[in-house]
C-alpha cells in the first residue's frame, strides 16, 4: 500500500483509532494483522516470504536464548538465520544479475552451460525487512539483546506497517522495547505526528514529484541534452531522492507517532554536508549505522591502517550499491562514493594542517557554505549515475555532460521550465527549506502554548505548503510511487 495514494489516507485512521479503543494486550494483535493486511494489498503472496523470515529469526533467537553457552550452536544458529535470510534476498533481487555475469563467463570459457533467467517480481521491502530481522539475530548472537519470548510481538517488531516497506530499519533495541511497553494517548504525540506527516507529504508530493517530472523529461531524451540540463536534472534529482526517501521516513514516523511510538530520525539535512563522509552519517542513517556495526566493523574498520581501512571502505561502499539493486549503475555509484570517502580520509591531516598554517576561517559562515556549495557539486555526478538505467546511459549522460552546447536559456526552454513554472519550482524548494523546524522538532512555542505569533506564522506556513502541493498535484497530474519502494 502506497503511502502516497486513498487506500493508506483510509487505512491509517482505521488503524491507529482501533489502536487506541482496544485494551494494551489487544493491540499488538490488532497492529500485527493491520500491519499484514498492509503489506498483503500489495500482493498477497508475499506475506508467506515475511513470515517464513520471521518465523526462522524467532526460533533462532529463542535458540541461542536457550544454548548461550553452547558457542558451537549459537554459530549454527545464526549462520541458518544469515543463509535463509540473505538466500531469499539473492534469489528474488540478484539472481538474474549475477545469473548474467555467470552467462558471460560461461560463454568466455567456450561452455554451452546457461543460467536460467527467471524474471522475478521482487517482493516491496524485502531488502529493508530482511537487514531488520538480521540486526535481531546478530544483536541476540552478540549479548546485546535479549531474545524476544512472545512470537506475536517479534511478528509486530518485524513488519510494523510504518516501516515495513521502506525503514527505517529498526535496531531491536529501539523498536521491541516501545512495543512491548503500555503506551498512553497523548496530545503531544498526536500533534507531533500530524506534522510529520504534513511534512512527509509535502516532500514527496510537492517537492519529489515535481523535480521529478523536470528530470523525467531530461532522461528522456538525453542523447539531445545539453550540458547545462544534464547538469540541472542532476541537481533536480539529488533534491527528488532526498524528498522522496526522507518524505516516506517523515510518513512512516508520523504514523508511528500517532500511536504513541518514536521511530529513529532517518535524514538529518544531509545536503547541508561539508564532506562526503558527513554526508552518509546524515542520508538514511539507520542503513548505514547497520553497514557500520555488522560490516565495517567487524571487518576491522579503521584499526588496522590506512590501506585497510579504504579496502574496507570500499567493501562496504559496493555492498551499499548493490543494495539498492542489481545494476552495474548502483555500483558504479557506491565505488563513486567509496572514492571521495577515501580520498577526504587520506587528505584529512594535510588539509587540516594547511588550514591551521593559513589561518583559514573554518568555522566562518561563508567558507562554511562554500564547503557546501562545492560538496553538492560532487553530489550531482553520483545523482545521475544512481538515476540512470544503464552503464550505457551513464556514458551517454556524462558525454553529453561534458561535452554537449548550449545555453542555459535554451535547456530551460526545452525542460518547459519557464515563468510560472520556473517560479512554482523556486517556491516549492524555498518552502522545503524551512520544513525542518517542523518535522523533526516540536513547533516553536508548542511546549508553552503561548507564543501566539509564531503559531499565526506556523499557520500560514502550513496554508503554503497546502498551496504549494496542490501546484504541484496539477503539474505531475499523476502521484509517482515512492522510489525506495523498489528497494
Amino acid at each position: 500500500m502506497n503511502f502516497n495514494s486513498l487506500a493508506f489516507l483510509i487505512f491509517l485512521p482505521i488503524a491507529v483509532g482501533v489502536h487506541w479503543l482496544l485494551p494494551h494486550r489487544a493491540r499488538k494483535y490488532w497492529l500485527l494483522a493491520a500491519s499484514w493486511f498492509f503489506y498483503m494489498y500489495w500482493n498477497p503472496l508475499f506475506i508467506f516470504l515475511l513470515l517464513f523470515s520471521t518465523a526462522v529469526d524467532y526460533f533462532c533467537g529463542r535458540g541461542m536464548a536457550r544454548w548461550r553457552e553452547q558457542k558451537r550452536i549459537k554459530r549454527l544458529l545464526l549462520s541458518v538465520s544469515m543463509v535463509m535470510n540473505l538466500g531469499l534476498l539473492f534469489f528474488f533481487k540478484y539472481w538474474d544479475f549475477f545469473g548474467g555475469i555467470m552467462n558471460g563467463v560461461w560463454a568466455a570459457l567456450g561452455l554451452s552451460f546457461r543460467t536460467p533467467e527467471l524474471n522475478l517480481i521482487l517482493p516491496v521491502g524485502i531488502s529493508f525487512y530482511t537487514f531488520q530481522t538480521m540486526s535481531y539475530t546478530i544483536d541476540v548472537y552478540r549479548g546485546k539483546f535479549e531474545a524476544e519470548t512472545d512470537f506475536v510481538t517479534f511478528a509486530l517488531y518485524v513488519s510494523f506497517f510504518p516501516q515495513l516497506v521502506a525503514g527505517p530499519i529498526e535496531a531491536p533495541g529501539n523498536l521491541l522495547p516501545q512495543l512491548k511497553k503500555e503506551r498512553r494517548f497523548q496530545r503531544e504525540d498526536v500533534s507531533a505526528g500530524l506534522r510529520l506527516l504534513l511534512c512527509g507529504f509535502f516532500r514527496k508530493c510537492a517537492v519529489a514529484d515535481l523535480c521529478g517530472v523536470y528530470v523525467n523529461r531530461v532522461f528522456a531524451q538525453a542523447e539531445q541534452a545539453s550540458s547545462f540540463a544534464i547538469f540541472l536534472a542532476g541537481a533536480l534529482f539529488c533534491f527528488q531522492m532526498y524528498c522522496d526517501f526522507a518524505g516516506y521516513s517523515e510518513i512512516a514516523a508520523g504514523s508511528a507517532r500517532l500511536m504513541g511510538v518514536r521511530l529513529m530520525k532517518n535524514f538529518d539535512q544531509p545536503y547541508l554536508s561539508q564532506s562526503y563522509g558527513e554526508f552518509f552519517r546524515r542520508w538514511h542513517i539507520s542503513l548505514n549505522r547497520w553497514f557500520t556495526s555488522y560490516v565495517y566493523i567487524p571487518l576491522g574498520g579503521s584499526r588496522r591502517g590506512t590501506a585497510r581501512r579504504m579496502l574496507n571502505t570500499l567493501i562496504v561502499f559496493t555492498l551499499c550499491g548493490l543494495w539498492h539493486g542489481a545494476r552495474w549503475n548502483y555500483v558504479l555509484w557506491g565505488l563513486y562514493a567509496a572514492l571521495w570517502v577515501c580520498v577526504e580520509g587520506l587528505l584529512e591531516k594535510p588539509a587540516g594542517r594547511l588550514a591551521e598554517k593559513w589561518r583559514l576561517p573554518l568555522s566562518a559562515p561563508w567558507f562554511v557554505w562554500l564547503r557546501r556549495g562545492i560538496m553538492f557539486l560532487i553530489f550531482v555526478p553520483a545523482g545521475l549515475i544512481f538515476r540512470a538505467s544503464s552503464l550505457e546511459e551513464v556514458g551517454v549522460v556524462f558525454h553529453r555532460l561534458l561535452t554537449a552546447p548550449g545555453s542555459a536559456a535554451a535547456a530551460l526552454q526545452s525542460m518547459n521550465l519557464t515563468g510560472l513554472n520556473a517560479l512554482r519550482l523556486i517556491l516549492t524548494l524555498l518552502a522545503m527549506a524551512r520544513l525542518r523546524p517542523w518535522g523533526e522538532a516540536d513547533l516553536p512555542g508548542a511546549k508553552t502554548g503561548r507564543d501566539s505569533a509564531r503559531k499565526m506564522v506556523s499557520a500560514v506556513y502550513f496554508l503554503l505548503i497546502i498551496a504549494c502541493a496542490w501546484l504541484a498535484q496539477l503539474a505531475t497530474q499523476d502521484a509517482a510511487e515512492f522510489a525506495y519502494f523498489q528497494f
